[in-house]
């Protein structure tokens, strides 16, 4: 593989976890950034010719083996889907919790979706923003206008409820400068903020690859992008479906209702999920939300 670009890597070669990726019906993926960083990405194609690439990116306590079902559900409905792994988080153990700069997040997900574009620059973009992954997918849009056409954020992080004590806030402030790499614990620690489901409450309990601490830059450069995101939310165009969950203990669903109200884009439909929990995609089999997506994307 050569130097010269973010390239992604045949599935078979993907760190071994074929196994598990054919009982969940996606195929791994390694992908290199053009700063060298190599991180997964789980591509679940679709039978016949896709109706769109779905590009997913997940919350900052998550990662994409948290949405295998809904994964599922959108590439069983015609819809290509890419589900990224961010870098230092989830399966990607290099830089366990870390990241150079908010910027270059957006870049891993610009640069893969402009490689997948490569081969199928038809095919329309719609980037998929979980909790935290929703503070990326906005962003994205401002740093690189007509990379996707198309936004759907699932209770996204761009209005938080928590956030750590303002003595740790002080002590991260002050390690982002003199020691970066220092680990502190992601205040989301608790499964019972994701969801009331038990069994969704023990698999996150379990999970080992569930990020539990970030180092200090990670969480400077998340409310850096916190202020980034000010001036971005004055440049979305694009269509956007926005899902709210009715008891969300993460986010401030008014203030993000507001926020996301103010995109200079016309096409904004808002949808309310009365007693869900911050995570969707842990309610009931039967819950309507990704149908409700679904037929946003067949509208658009």
């Amino acid at each position: 593989m050569g130097d010269d670009g973010p390239q992604v890597r045949s599935p078979t070669r993907a760190r071994g976890d074929a196994s598990l990726a054919r009982a969940s019906g996606y195929e791994p993926a390694a992908f290199r950034a053009s700063d060298g960083y190599e991180f997964l990405a789980r591509w679940y194609p679709t039978a016949g010719r896709p109706l769109a690439r779905l590009v997913m990116l997940h919350g900052v306590r998550s990662h994409a083996g948290w949405y295998t079902r809904s994964c599922e559900w959108f590439a069983a409905a015609g819809y290509e889907v890419h589900f990224l792994d961010r870098r230092g988080a989830g399966a990607n153990t290099s830089r366990r919790g870390d990241a150079p700069s908010f910027r270059r997040l957006l870049d891993d997900v610009s640069e893969y979706i402009q490689h997948e574009r490569r081969s199928r620059p038809w095919l329309p973009t719609v980037l998929v923003g979980i909790s935290w992954g929703g503070k990326l997918a906005v962003g994205l849009t401002y740093r690189r206008p007509g990379v996707v056409q198309g936004l759907v954020l699932i209770a996204p992080g761009l209005k938080p409820l928590i956030a750590p004590p303002l003595g740790q806030r002080l002590r991260i402030l002050l390690a982002s400068r003199l020691r970066p790499t220092r680990l502190f614990p992601i205040p989301l620690n608790d499964p019972q903020l994701f969801t009331a489901d038990p069994t969704a409450r023990a698999f996150i309990e379990a999970d080992r690859f569930g990020l539990r601490e970030a180092t200090a830059r990670f969480l400077f450069q998340s409310v850096a992008l916190d202020v980034y995101l000010r001036r971005a939310a004055k440049r979305v165009t694009v269509p956007t479906l926005l899902l709210l969950a009715g008891t969300d203990r993460v986010i401030d669903n008014g203030r993000t209702r507001k926020l996301v109200g103010r995109f200079p884009g016309r096409d904004v439909r808002v949808i309310d999920y009365p007693g869900a929990g911050h995570t969707l995609e842990f309610e009931s089999p039967g819950h309507p939300w990704p149908g409700d997506v679904l037929t946003w994307l067949g509208r658009h």
